[in-house]
């Protein structure tokens, strides 16, 4: 179980992410790695033939934990790649 944050909330509308892409990605990531402190799910994804990856990050301290923010990035080896 994840909070949203009202910052999740509000980011979300502006990038055009659907909260069922938020919940697809927080049930089923293709990876989940560790960044500035805070668990960050990634999914790729496809749009408009386009590949995209979808990240949210996660505050895991908090109990439950709290869904910060998300972004869609067409960067992808930039972030899957070591």
């Amino acid at each position: 179980m994840f909070i949203y944050s009202k910052h999740l909330l509000q980011q979300i509308q502006l990038r055009n992410i659907a909260l069922v892409q938020i919940e697809e990605v927080l049930q089923n990531p293709d990876h989940v790695i560790m960044e500035d402190g805070f668990t960050v799910f990634q999914k790729l994804l496809y749009e408009n033939n386009k590949r995209y990856l979808l990240r949210i990050f996660v505050n895991e301290k908090k109990q439950p934990p709290v869904v910060v923010t998300a972004y869609k990035t067409s960067k992808i080896n930039k972030y899957l790649l070591p």
